[in-house]
């Protein structure tokens, strides 16, 4: 079965995680998923594939006789789609030979060259997109497919490789994706995600990341007797924002460069409270941006008195450059294997966090890998089955790869 083929199935079923619920997984409706994953790969022959009680998909393809000394490999993508769009009754549309011409895709939504340059150079593929009501689901689904497809590929053409290690995770879109896989049970020495953009991608950095909440509280009193007395929390707030600085913010920077971004600002009089995320790559940059937050918080309460100001940050993940760069091997071999697929190699700054990092800093170093999607989290999602089956191809490569090792 082609890839595209596989991701047709999947995109039909609901699964759109809920970063309201505190549990994993967050929806029930990822089990539906899971459970036909769990179904297709034990007919493929993946006789240990299994759905934990955390919706973790896993499966192993034991290596082939003499390979047993070769690296374990794991592949990874994840079942939910984001919240951002509606996820429910997606119609996936197939635009054969498609012109690379704004394509009208329903609900009013047209697909422009536009807004996507890009759209010329998928001329003469078979294009899929939404019939503009949902978003497609090719994040990730394109790449539960893919790597469904390599495990037919390496079972079905009998290709000499080590130990092939699969898992489908819950929740990525809400950033819980891979908290609770257990990475012993996994069992691989490295591991890739399959769950970026165009098929010659590779990331190994991404941003620093924490999310940070101010909460004020203001004094109250008649406006008529206000003078010295009063302490407005909302312009507290806004004083807050006004503190910041006015470029840094993720509508005026680009690659490498961080922000603060104000997320939620509410209230009044008495209380109020103003979030914010904080990302950079530059380690030192994001920590100076952390130390700014604090000497906010320092300053106003010295200017309005104790307790007025209460900053709480939570630090959410690292930029896993600092746990690749031990094992380079995996980044040079993903370039090699796309650059032998006649592609030149893209590395990409994830402006974003991945599945990747929080396993990085588990132990199981864990760059991310093209699916051939593009616009994920709305309607103009689109992806082409050639570019899938190119992505299919540098998987397999990446296995033979190593297989000579």
């Amino acid at each position: 079965m082609k890839a595209y083929e596989r991701l047709l199935n999947y995109v039909v079923i609901y699964t759109t995680s809920d970063e309201s619920i505190d549990a994993t997984p967050s929806t029930n409706r990822q089990f539906d998923l899971a459970k036909v994953l769990v179904e297709e790969m034990k007919s493929l022959g993946i006789n240990d594939a299994s759905v934990d009680e955390h919706c973790y998909v896993t499966g192993h393809i034991p290596a082939t006789e003499g390979m047993e000394n070769v690296p374990a490999i794991g592949f990874i993508a994840h079942l939910d789609t984001a919240p951002d769009c509606s996820g429910e009754n997606v119609k996936p549309v197939l635009h054969e030979n498609y012109n690379g011409e704004d394509l009208e895709l329903g609900n009013g939504r047209v697909l422009t060259n536009k807004l996507f340059p890009h759209l010329k150079s998928l001329k003469g593929r078979t294009l899929i997109t939404t019939d503009g009501t949902t978003l497609l689901g090719a994040d990730d689904k394109a790449g539960v497919a893919e790597i469904m497809t390599l495990a037919e590929e390496v079972i079905t053409k009998e290709i000499p490789h080590g130990k092939i290690c699969i898992a489908f995770t819950p929740d990525e879109e809400i950033g819980h994706g891979a908290e609770l896989l257990d990475l012993q049970k996994f069992g691989a020495d490295f591991a890739y995600t399959v769950d970026g953009g165009s098929e010659n991608e590779i990331e190994y950095e991404n941003f620093n990341a924490a999310a940070a909440s101010f909460v004020i509280k203001g004094v109250s009193v008649h406006p008529g007797d206000a003078k010295d007395r009063m302490v407005n929390a909302a312009l507290v707030a806004c004083e807050i924002a006004s503190m910041l600085p006015a470029a840094e913010t993720p509508a005026h920077t680009e690659e490498r460069e961080g922000f603060y971004h104000l997320t939620d600002i509410k209230g009044d009089v008495e209380n109020a409270e103003i979030d914010y995320i904080i990302r950079d790559h530059d380690k030192n940059l994001f920590d100076a941006k952390l130390k700014t937050l604090r000497l906010i918080e320092k300053t106003l309460n010295e200017k309005y008195g104790e307790a007025t100001v209460t900053l709480t940050i939570k630090e959410q993940y690292r930029n896993m450059i600092e746990k690749i760069r031990p094992h380079m091997h995996i980044v040079e071999t993903a370039k090699k294997c796309i650059h032998e697929q006649g592609l030149e190699p893209l590395e990409v700054p994830v402006r974003g966090g991945t599945d990747g990092a929080c396993l990085s800093y588990r132990g199981l170093p864990c760059p991310n890998l093209g699916t051939a999607g593009y616009a994920f989290h709305g309607p103009f999602e689109h992806i082409t089955a050639e570019g899938m089956d190119k992505v299919v191809e540098i998987l397999t490569a990446i296995v033979k790869e190593y297989s000579k090792q």
